[in-house]
């Protein structure tokens, strides 16, 4: 090894180790021209490049080990590495004659790998050697690990769940051989989880764990929010740990179910907290909330911020519901696809986590008229008629309208027709649902989602119109309340604009909900023209 070799390596690790440490360690394709030095000068350098390293860093005294595994230093990065990661001081004739027995080559490269790197397959010996390590880990002492089959977590009370093992066994059920694909992504989990711990000061804190769970998530691993035109068309790819591990790339359900992974296997309490559409996960020990948003690198966004016009509350999930809640989202994406036969199959999974959510009830309602199951179908719509949902300030109104001959299957399949960022298919949305509504003209969700391709192409005057419509058959609902409330003030028809306001405080009023954005449009409405 030369001195150019050596100084080539320390001042490139110096310049870029901060944002990638473990990848630019793990480089070994600099080319330069080497030349002879003494070889006092040679480990010199080396003890600085070592001495360089980030004491606390599992992921760089592993690659450090991978370029100089032969040397003093190399070796010593190994046993360093050892002991971060949970194991015994292990002496230097011990590092000797037991750690290079075993093929570590697997493991450094499950720590070190780049999201772009092939899946590493690791072998029994490297998942005993893990399994080892992870002992003190806190998610042994669950129940719920050693669940094997779909039974097996099904019978478990939430309190016993493994988040990770759940969904991995239901994951790979149909797989030749299950357990091995459970081992490799549970074995990737530890791994994290004890690269985590190696962080932790003496007796952390809860705080202190969320720290370094959010370091080493968003900073060190760089686990990132997929782009819109990748996530709108596999969301399933981004919700399952194993793509989401191997992407590092997730949806809020894919991260938010890692976080957990992790937070159970380090002994911290989260609470699982779903506003319509999104989930988050929380820490609150009853005197202080702290809101961890895993699309945003787990920063802390107050919890107002999460409501909404029609959402009153936020709904704490339980971790076996999030399992439910995973199948639902993979759902979604067949639905987008109008696979309606799988999407069935995967709200089938979904309700023997959740048997009594009222938001599944109806979407699996509506997907069973879809493939013909209409006795089903209707059924389930009846059972949510007339209800609001707990976080909800107005109900839902397709079941109503349904069961009441205001629409058909096809008119319900038509509001769900997905649109991207063309406008194209925004038209092509709008023609599908005007067409509906020359034969339901009735049918509420219809009107809403015609009023909302008018919004998306900029035309609020065709919206408005709609909009209104909507509210002479029914004047119940806050949002289209709230929507006409702003196109009123856009169009300066004050006294119309306070009409609407008034109609959409009371609703919400009565649900014991007072948003900030209606406080927010009184105040701005109050000073261009004083309340009639």
């Amino acid at each position: 090894m030369t001195l150019l070799h050596l100084t080539t390596s320390f001042f490139l690790l110096l310049a870029l180790s901060p944002l990638l440490p473990a990848e630019l360690l793990a480089k070994k394709t600099i080319k330069v021209q080497e030349r002879k030095v003494p070889q006092q000068s040679a480990e010199s350098t080396l003890q600085t490049l070592y001495n360089s390293l980030d004491p606390l860093s599992v992921s760089q005294h592993l690659a450090f080990y991978e370029l100089y595994p032969d040397t003093k230093e190399g070796k010593d990065a190994l046993r360093r590495t050892w002991i971060l990661l949970g194991g015994n001081e292990i002496s230097k004739e011990e590092l000797n004659t037991r750690l290079p027995t075993l093929d570590i080559q697997g493991i450094i490269s499950l720590i070190t790998r780049q999201s772009s790197d092939p899946i590493v397959k690791l072998n029994q010996q490297q998942f005993s050697l893990i399994a080892k390590l992870s002992d003190q880990l806190s998610n042994r002492k669950l129940k719920g690990f050693n669940a094997t089959c779909k039974e097996d977590v099904l019978k478990l009370a939430s309190e016993e769940i493994d988040i990770a093992r759940g969904l991995l066994v239901f994951q790979f059920d149909e797989s030749q051989n299950p357990m091995e694909e459970i081992q490799q992504y549970e074995a990737s989990i530890d791994l994290m989880a004890l690269q985590i711990a190696a962080r932790f000061p003496k007796n952390p804190t809860h705080e202190d764990k969320i720290k370094e769970i959010n370091r080493f998530i968003f900073q060190e691993m760089q686990f990132r929010f997929p782009p819109h035109s990748l996530y709108a068309n596999d969301i399933d790819l981004y919700t399952f740990l194993p793509s989401v591990i191997d992407s590092r790339q997730g949806v809020c359900l894919g991260v938010s179910i890692l976080y957990l992974a992790l937070a159970q296997r380090l002994d911290l309490p989260l609470e699982i907290i779903t506003p319509p559409g999104h989930i988050y996960v929380r820490y609150n020990n009853g005197k202080k909330i702290i809101n961890i948003e895993t699309t945003a690198r787990g920063i802390d966004i107050p919890s107002e911020d999460y409501l909404g016009i029609n959402t009153r509350t936020l709904q704490h999930r339980s971790k076996k519901e999030v399992i439910g809640l995973a199948f639902m989202n993979q759902a979604a994406a067949f639905w987008s696809k109008q696979d309606y036969a799988k999407t069935v199959s995967l709200y089938e999974k979904a309700v023997l986590f959740l048997p009594k959510d009222p938001l599944l009830k109806m979407f699996m309602g509506m997907n069973y008229l879809f493939v013909g199951r209409h006795s089903e179908g209707a059924a389930l719509l009846r059972e949510i008629r007339h209800i609001t949902f707990e976080e909800a300030i107005s109900p839902e109104t397709i079941p109503d309208d349904y069961l009441s001959g205001k629409i058909d299957a096809e008119g319900i399949k038509a509001v769900f027709l997905p649109v991207d960022e063309t406008r194209e298919s925004i038209i092509k949305k709008q023609k599908e649902i005007e067409k509906i509504l020359k034969r339901y003209p009735n049918y509420r969700a219809g009107q809403l989602h015609l009023a909302t391709t008018w919004l998306q192409l900029g035309r609020s005057s065709e919206a408005k119109e709609i909009l209104e419509r909507y509210h002479k058959i029914d004047p119940h609902n806050a949002t289209i309340e709230y929507y006409l409330t702003i196109l009123s003030i856009q169009r300066l028809d004050y006294n119309q604009a306070w009409n609407y306001l008034c109609q959409a405080e009371s609703l919400v009023k009565a649900r014991s909900h007072y948003p900030k954005a209606l406080a927010s449009i009184r105040e701005t409405l109050r000073r261009m023209n004083p309340e009639p």
